[in-house]
């Protein structure tokens, strides 16, 4: 048996102290940073850290974060979703999609579904978009008599597709942390998006089919039609499709870089909200605060997530990871599978910017690594170290789609509680995500098993 030094597990226990200290209620950005210098200090007291390295640390978040152009774009897509959710084109858009199915079962939960599909192209902010959902679309579905776990089960899930589906606030973080093009990443992203959200619809239209009761269609009275249905879709369904054009497609046609997009976006936006007439002072003033503060609140964390890799690396950390890795003896397929459940039983627990900002820096060189054969082949051609890194993330993405949903921290569910009427309770709300969660963990495996699924669109825009 070998030597045992407590120091060679170091890496180990800083995570264990993450862990236990998430639950203190401290903001995660002091937790993260303050275990990094913790161990840092430790380190030395057992000559294995020297002070000078913190110094690399300041160099890494000034060189890393600061300077990195593409992060310029996250602030620029707060105030695009923000602006957006002040603008009113949410609230158009589902009145508008509502009257257009008004005669297909479960007619208003699919509006809700498709809302949240063309307003996660336009904006990544999970809050914002179950926080408006909720208090557009779940006082209508009540007063409709659907069935409340139902409605707030496809608010849920509807809400967090934003996270996925580009252009994403995760995605341009995950492109930073993998060095993969975030142009690659959104395309790679797009399918498996428009996957999960087909997944809800077909489950929504089967289930409402089955039992219509759930769901009861729009009176006839309500309905609009003619010509005014037409002012309809060119008033409230064409602004949002052309501010998608705007973004994604400068990005696609390669026109705009994803910052210069984001600006694009931003301006779009802005444009929209004049248009409808809402862009007043304090409108204004309200957005920029609020895109000021989450995006100040993403940048703190970004530099306390800096600090705890850099110390966890210093530390043995990969060299770790990596021993554990080879020594459990799983192969390339069962080591992927494991980091799968590792970030899905994270989501339980912890925000999707903590599970990127910790796992994927530490979990990247190992999938790199790893050989799948010819799984991940397209056309014949064997796949690069940069297409195995993109279809991971995409994995990766669409797994933390469940740690918005799954209790006791599914952020979605608090945000849908916190504005829900009074009569829904949180068990209605947990017994309507689970059908959603399964979903997408179906999607997750679908996307693994066909992989074409993540990089097909970037492969043939490369070609």
């Amino acid at each position: 048996m070998g030597n045992f030094y407590i120091e060679d597990w170091f890496p180990l226990f800083m995570f264990a102290s993450l862990g236990i200290l998430v639950f203190t209620g401290l903001p995660v950005a002091f937790v993260i940073s303050g275990i990094g210098i913790a161990f840092g200090f430790l380190g030395m007291a057992y000559d294995v850290f020297s002070f000078i390295e913190f110094f690399n640390i300041v160099s890494r978040i000034w060189g890393g974060i600061s300077e990195n152009m593409v992060m310029v774009a996250v602030p620029m897509f707060i105030y695009m979703g923000t602006m957006l959710e002040k603008s009113g084109v949410a609230e158009d858009l589902l009145e508008c999609l509502n009257m257009l199915l008004r005669k297909v079962p479960g007619g208003l939960a699919l509006s809700v579904t498709l809302m949240g599909t063309i307003m996660a192209a336009t904006t990544g902010i999970i809050g914002a978009s179950v926080v408006m959902m909720t208090l557009l679309a779940l006082p209508v579905m009540m007063r409709r008599n659907y069935d409340p776990s139902l409605a707030t089960g496809t608010i849920a899930a509807s809400g967090t597709l934003g996270i996925l589906i580009p252009p994403s606030i995760m995605l341009v973080l995950m492109s930073d942390l993998l060095s993969v093009s975030v142009g690659n990443l959104f395309l790679a992203a797009i399918i498996p998006g428009l996957l999960l959200a087909s997944l809800y619809t077909v489950y929504i239209f089967v289930r409402c089919q089955i039992n219509p009761s759930l769901a009861p269609p729009l009176p006839e009275g309500e309905a609009v039609h003619g010509m005014d249905l037409v002012r309809m879709m060119l008033r409230s369904f064409l602004p949002p499709v052309f501010l998608i054009v705007l973004v994604l497609g400068s990005i696609f046609a390669g026109f705009a870089t994803p910052t210069e997009a984001a600006g694009v976006g931003a301006v779009g936006a802005t444009f929209l909200a004049l248009v409808k007439g809402r862009l007043k002072w304090p409108v204004l003033k309200d957005v920029c605060e609020r895109s000021a503060l989450t995006g100040a609140m993403l940048f703190f964390l970004f530099a306390g997530a800096t600090v705890f890799s850099y110390v966890f690396r210093s530390l043995g950390g990969d060299d770790l990871v990596i021993d554990l890795v080879e020594s459990a003896g799983l192969g390339s397929w069962g080591i992927l599978l494991l980091l799968m459940m590792i970030v899905f039983i994270l989501g339980f627990f912890f925000d999707w910017v903590e599970i990127t900002l910790i796992v994927l820096p530490i979990f990247a060189p190992v999938i790199a690594q790893l050989d799948f054969g010819h799984h991940l082949d397209i056309g014949g051609i064997q796949a690069s170290e940069a297409q195995i890194l993109t279809w991971f993330a995409v994995l990766v993405a669409v797994n933390l789609q469940t740690s918005f949903l799954t209790p006791p921290f599914g952020f979605a569910l608090f945000y849908l509680k916190g504005v829900a009427p009074k009569s829904i309770s949180i068990q209605q709300i947990y017994k309507g995500i689970i059908p959603f969660v399964l979903l997408q963990v179906l999607g997750l495996i679908m996307v693994m098993y066909f992989p074409e699924l993540a990089l097909w669109m970037p492969n043939t825009f490369l070609e």
